[in-house]
């Protein structure tokens, strides 16, 4: 009985322990109800948050180029083949033409130009211009200064029609040039870059403009110009000019200075937003810039161009998250392919025809983070092998990204042996089809001559016995008439 009594109370306290907490405690915290349309989640054990994945690399503008101007190595693109207003830095065209004038003898930067009627009316007043008046006279050289320090819309209009007599010709050649240089989404309205449905440009050719600008001598000097006071001319006195460039300028404010930056050219509109077309060098390496369609931010404590600091961001990403580096060494043996008909060795040893070097991420380890594709003309090549000569191809890439491909050359010469060249001619020759067709027909013929042959003097042999016999039995059974 007692031992009842002590398994009864023992099962119960079993039971009591047992029991789940929210059982024991009806006032602990309840989930809280589903919101309609919500998934209900399990319950589970709480596990410590995801680390959150930094941001990626992003311009606000409505489209951004960085690039090795001297490679073409794009670091960042951001639509740069989109078709958006260019503002002002239209005028690296019409600098660019100016340039191209001066250079072919049609324009020198002495030449004194007067303002027409034409060039000053065709610009609204409250754009961007230094105030040049109808009959004024300037030098092609200030008005360069004009157009590419201060914006100078009226200066524009001059150099045009000092170049092709009027500005719509000059226009047509603006958009001529473009196409020779490559540019496909590029269209020009005006010389200056004033808001046009039909002007319009994209980052990309903007990039192709200037760098064919940049060829000309006189073009970043003229870019880089901080501040240029152009003398006094027959209707004005001398005019002081600044740069509007504040990367390369702290005339207003030394909020947005980027040390090593240089022009090259800003642009606004209400409909094209702010832009910047922009270089920085910083050790040995140079980069390019183009931002199109930034904001610019109003407030009570400062107001911010965001044009400027995107291209410092970019400037930035691109000093200090890309480093210069060797990939593939000229002189770096890469592999080997198999030689036949030489008693000297059987393979040779290949190597690239061209070091490749190339912008590429910080962190990246040229060993084990780019593949190395190899392609050979065949598995196996015959001798005699010239040194240099093209046995294949390496392409090396990382991800989507091909960094380059380059031939694959043999780095020694190697002999062929006469001996093994005529063993492979004698089998080569004892393996043709013809030989054993015509070995073939030969025999056959000689045999069937033998044939013939035998069958022939099977037959003369029997007509010699044939006729051998007949004498005989004419000369035994001969009767003759008696005598």
């Amino acid at each position: 009985m007692k031992i009842r009594r002590f398994c009864a109370l023992f099962f119960a306290m079993f039971l009591l322990l047992s029991l789940p907490a929210p059982a024991l405690a009806a006032d602990a915290p309840q989930e809280p109800p589903q919101e309609q349309g919500e998934t209900p989640v399990e319950s589970q054990e709480p596990e410590p948050p995801e680390p959150e994945e930094p941001a990626g690399f992003h311009v606000a503008a409505k489209a951004a180029l960085l690039i090795d101007p001297e490679t073409e190595e794009i670091l960042y693109e951001q639509n740069i083949h989109d078709r958006l207003y260019p503002a002002s830095v239209t005028k690296i065209m019409t600098c660019l033409l100016v340039l191209e004038a001066i250079d072919d003898g049609r324009l020198s930067k002495s030449q004194v130009l007067t303002a027409s009627e034409t060039a000053i009316s065709e610009v609204p007043p409250d754009g961007s211009n230094v105030g040049i008046k109808v009959g004024e006279e300037l030098t092609v050289e200030e008005l360069l200064y004009c157009i590419m320090l201060s914006s100078a819309n009226e200066g524009c209009n001059m150099l045009a029609e000092a170049i092709d007599g009027s500005i719509s010709a000059f226009v047509a050649r603006m958009n001529q040039k473009a196409r020779d240089l490559g540019c496909e989404d590029t269209n020009f309205c005006n010389t200056n870059g004033l808001p046009d449905v039909g002007h319009y440009t994209t980052a990309w050719d903007l990039y192709l403009i200037t760098k064919e600008a940049r060829t000309y001598p006189d073009f970043m000097p003229l870019v880089d110009t901080i501040y240029h006071q152009v003398p006094a001319t027959n209707m004005a006195e001398p005019r002081e000019l600044y740069t509007t460039n504040y990367l390369i300028s702290s005339y207003k404010t030394n909020y947005y200075i980027y040390q090593g930056a240089h022009g090259i050219k800003t642009g606004s509109t209400s409909a094209a937003g702010y832009c910047l077309v922009s270089s920085a060098d910083r050790d040995d390496r140079s980069l390019l810039t183009v931002v199109l369609g930034a904001d610019r931010v109003v407030t009570p404590e400062i107001t911010l161009t965001y044009s400027f600091i995107e291209t410092s961001k970019l400037f930035d990403h691109g000093f200090d998250d890309f480093d210069r580096k060797v990939l593939l060494a000229a002189d770096e043996l890469v592999g080997e392919v198999d030689v036949e008909l030489s008693q000297q060795q059987n393979t040779v040893k290949v190597h690239p025809s061209q070091e490749i070097e190339r912008l590429v991420p910080a962190d990246l380890d040229p060993v084990k983070d780019v593949d190395r594709i190899t392609t050979y003309e065949s598995e196996s090549v015959e001798a005699p092998v010239v040194k240099g000569q093209v046995m294949g191809t390496i392409t090396l890439k990382s991800g989507d990204t091909v960094y380059g491909t380059v031939d694959l050359l043999a780095d020694e010469d190697v002999a062929v042996s006469r001996l093994l060249v005529f063993r492979r001619d004698l089998l080569d020759f004892l393996h043709k089809p013809t030989l054993w067709i015509v070995l073939g027909a030969s025999g056959g013929a000689i045999i069937l001559l033998v044939i013939l042959r035998a069958i022939f003097k099977s037959r003369r042999r029997s007509s010699y016995n044939r006729r051998q016999a007949a004498r005989r039995s004419g000369s035994n059974g001969y009767r003759g008439r008696r005598r």
